[in-house]
């Protein structure tokens, strides 16, 4: 039998570019020094089933997705309703903030409950694991362990062993013989995930993927996993803080805006009791702090902003903000210049949200302002007045959604005044609502 013939590629370890010679520059993602070699075998691929044929969308049967819960309050919230029989799911974040620790206990509250779990880890031994499963009480014979990073292995494990749930740790570190890349590498990544899919939905088990990330942020491989896989987590938060929040960027059978809050404790990464309380325990007032009520999905948020305007003598003036986006920052501060006349080109502005949430929204642009000014005046805002409003470029104060839910959950915090852009129609609460149209109707309440 003649033997196929190897030819010599050279792949992009970015974003998975292929060429027949190396490159310094890869003409796909502009990244410099990417390209490794990599032997690659033509194989034909063989597919004796007959067509399919295409049917009205009329005809087509409705099924039910068949969901169980992953013991974990915050974690079904982000799912959408909980694990979905046959889903494959991604899961990246920070070297440390807590991945392999929330999927090990859910792996043991699932299996406490009567279910069929295999855990794979290509970077700890069983001898580890068994150790941090002990720690978090985590031990049950319905939990199996496989240190393995050979996917022809792991594949006979999970088929012959009728698991529910299997859980990679991590996507880095596995490698299919049938490639000669090495583990970790963006072929080798695309292939494992190709055929984890193939195993999950064939089989109808439930995979959990763990991807490690880029010195950007993102999660390692090129972005067609994002395509291949059904949901895509990602932690945020500092690995030093208790408090971790799992966000959902895509999700097949829920919705994406939806986020779960974490505790860290000596059992592990579990769901965070009152997990709405958790970002806001302002007590006094206090220059350059301001309350606002954010809505993340189905759930609302107070968080404080904080703010801090200090003079710049030394040229340059700094412009920081954490948790929230520098370039809507820049934008508030040359509406305030413009429109105010408040000379902000001289002062560095520090922008921080307190406790480690990221504000996507624009209601929070007047609760912005308001701790801008406190800072730059040097006078303190009560604690228990909440801003809410979009701000505009020409300094109107426009409506934002879900203006009564917001209020409400002001109301559970004590808040007795609130600074929106009008009256709420349904709300009949206990919190003065002061009505302003335009930003410079905060610097005369000021």
């Amino acid at each position: 039998m003649k033997q196929k013939k190897q030819i010599t590629l050279f792949e992009c370890q970015n974003c998975g570019h292929q060429s027949t010679k190396w490159l310094g520059k890869c003409p796909n993602c502009n990244s410099w020094e990417s390209f490794s070699e990599i032997l690659h075998t033509p194989q034909k691929i063989k597919d004796n089933a007959p067509a399919t044929k295409a049917l009205p969308i009329t005809q087509v049967k409705h099924e039910v997705l068949d969901r169980f819960s992953s013991m974990q309050s915050e974690l079904d919230i982000v799912l959408g309703g909980g694990i979905v029989k046959g889903g494959l799911y991604l899961i990246g974040g920070s070297p440390g903030v807590g991945k392999s620790t929330l999927l090990l206990k859910v792996a043991g509250d699932l299996a406490s409950s009567g279910r069929r779990i295999l855990y794979v880890s290509g970077e700890e031994s069983l001898a580890q694991i068994h150790s941090r499963a002990r720690r978090l009480n985590c031990l049950s014979d319905e939990l199996f362990l496989l240190s393995e990073i050979n996917i022809e292995h792991i594949k006979e494990n999970l088929l012959g062993g009728k698991f529910e749930v299997c859980i990679i740790d991590s996507m880095q570190t596995i490698f299919s013989p049938n490639l000669s890349a090495a583990p970790g590498s963006i072929s080798q990544v695309r292939e494992i995930t190709f055929e984890l899919m193939r195993i999950a939905k064939s089989s109808n088990i439930s995979i959990f993927i763990i991807g490690h990330i880029t010195k950007d942020g993102q999660i390692a491989g090129p972005r067609v996993l994002e395509h291949m896989v059904d949901c895509v987590l990602y932690f945020e938060g500092d690995r030093s803080s208790e408090i971790k929040i799992l966000r959902t960027f895509k999700n097949r059978f829920g919705a994406t805006s939806e986020i779960g809050i974490f505790e860290m404790k000596e059992s592990g990464l579990v769901s965070a009791n009152e997990a709405t309380k958790k970002f806001f325990n302002a007590k006094r007032d206090m220059p350059g702090s301001a309350a606002v009520a954010i809505c993340e999905g189905s759930r609302c948020l107070v968080v404080e902003i904080q703010a801090l305007a200090c003079d710049n003598e030394y040229g340059m003036p700094k412009r920081l903000a954490s948790g929230y986006d520098t370039n809507r920052l820049n934008m508030i501060l040359a509406l305030l210049e413009k429109k105010l006349g408040i000379i902000l080109h001289r002062s560095d502005i520090f922008i921080n949200v307190a406790g480690g949430i990221k504000i996507s929204e624009t209601s929070a642009d007047l609760a912005l302002i308001a701790s801008i000014l406190s800072s730059y005046k040097n006078r303190p805002i009560r604690s228990s007045t909440a801003f809410l409003g979009e701000v505009s470029l020409i300094g109107d104060v426009r409506n934002i959604n879900s203006l009564d839910l917001r209020l409400k959950e002001l109301e559970n915090f004590g808040f007795t005044t609130a600074i929106v852009p009008s009256m709420p129609s349904n709300y009949k609460g206990k919190i003065k609502c002061v009505v302003v149209s335009e930003v410079s109707k905060i610097v005369e309440w000021m």
